[in-house]
């Protein structure tokens, strides 16, 4: 036991004098680089996988908020919709329910209609099932809103150069009720900004009464429901319940499955950054490898002298084991250090700015996980244990005779 333990503390003080390499300058630059390139790649991958972490949790958190965990349609449209209402209530985990209508509408702008989405809403209920309230910048509260209003994106407002209290004129594909036929002027009660260009630009709300009457559909019929879930992880059991309580008559989409396509791109991009990446510790790793091989065929005479005097294959494996790891271990907490550093500045400062029209948001979102920062060491340190294998292997394998022939 003893002898084990006074060949540790002799690896240890021995590789801690090639990794300092305070006397050979060659050996002490060729140690800078190798840590130098673990510490990029390590330090890009911690901001590469933040910024994929945090555009999946911002878009994520974006798209829940204007739209519900849950949305329950037919074809022909939820009839009878608030006895649905209470029947999908009543099922466990559901914490809010709420009607919507939804259509195409053209707004006329001069002599020129853009066609945009109007979502009928219950002002009443809304915002149980929505944040749509946390992101009004102007006007009222969702539930403050009148048959004769609707609420507006940023984004839809400064094109138009529309505000709060204007007139805009909504044109309906359906044939109206209204005295002017297919025509509906409805005054601006509020405008939103959730930063998601998109819905700023092309969303429309409007009280689901005014939608049913746009769109021609009967008092009690509207285009679904929208259900806010008290847990979201829940939303693939919870269908499966809603759907066996409903019948399959009904069409059940969970905010997953809104969204499949979207999410399963981004999770598909962030594991081919991290693949990329790791390449780069991987490369660096060679560094470290050729750094061990330079150490050992300049160390020759050393190594045949130290084996000629006893010293165990095993504490010379262990020397250049230990000199690798440690390389490794120091490039790692340098690049984690700078990887959250920059990081954290990127979330700050917001320094980076994003065309919204193409990203959806207007900066570079930064989330660093721990799982995700845990995963990345992880892997540098096994990729650069990996690396000092074969020269810790042919160091303890040189003979002493042959080591020392030529000295």
């Amino acid at each position: 036991m003893c002898r084990v333990t006074s060949d540790v503390h002799y690896a240890l003080w021995l590789s801690s004098r090639f990794f300092l390499a305070r006397k050979d300058k060659f050996l002490a630059l060729i140690n800078a680089v190798s840590i130098f390139g673990i510490a990029i790649g390590v330090m890009a991958l911690i901001v590469v996988i933040g910024v994929m972490t945090g555009f999946d949790r911002d878009l994520k958190d974006k798209i829940i908020g204007t739209s519900a965990h849950v949305l329950i349609d037919r074809e022909a449209g939820v009839k009878s919709f608030q006895s649905v209402q209470e029947e999908v209530l009543s099922v466990p985990g559901v914490a809010a329910v709420a009607p919507y209508v939804m259509g195409n509408v053209f707004l006329e702008h001069g002599s020129r209609a853009y066609g945009l989405v109007l979502r009928g809403i219950d002002p009443a209920r809304e915002a149980t099932v929505t944040r749509i309230n946390e992101y009004l910048v102007d006007g009222g509260r969702i539930a403050d809103l009148k048959a004769d209003e609707v609420i507006i994106g940023k984004e839809l407002a400064r094109y138009y150069g529309l505000r709060v209290g204007d007139t805009i004129a909504l044109l309906s594909p359906v044939s109206g009720v209204a005295g002017e036929g297919w025509r509906y002027r409805l005054k601006v009660g509020a405008i939103f900004y959730s930063k998601m260009y998109d819905y700023d630009r092309n969303l429309i709300l409007a009280h689901y009464q005014k939608a049913q009457e746009i769109f021609d559909l009967a008092p009690d019929l509207v285009s679904g429901l929208s259900v806010k879930l008290v847990n979201i992880d829940e939303a693939p059991r919870l269908k499966e319940a809603l759907l066996k309580g409903l019948g399959f008559r009904y069409q059940v989409r969970t905010w997953i499955e809104q969204n499949e396509n979207f999410f399963a791109a981004l999770n598909l991009e962030k594991f081919a950054m991290f693949v990329i990446l790791t390449l780069i510790v991987l490369v660096a790793s060679f560094n470290v490898a050729s750094t061990l091989i330079v150490t050992v065929t300049s160390k020759t005479k050393d190594i045949g002298v130290l084996k000629s005097i006893g010293v165990p294959a095993r504490a010379i494996r262990q020397v250049f084991t230990l000199y690798g790891m440690a390389l490794g271990m120091v490039g790692t907490s340098l690049g984690l250090a700078g990887g959250v550093g920059l990081s954290y500045l990127l979330r700050e400062t917001e320094i980076i700015k994003l065309p919204k029209e193409i990203y959806y948001l207007d900066h570079l979102p930064v989330l660093v996980q721990l799982g995700d920062v845990l995963v990345i060491v992880a892997s540098a340190l096994v990729i650069t244990y990996v690396a000092t294998l074969y020269p810790a292997a042919k160091a303890a394998a040189l003979e002493p005779v042959e080591a020392l022939r030529y000295q």
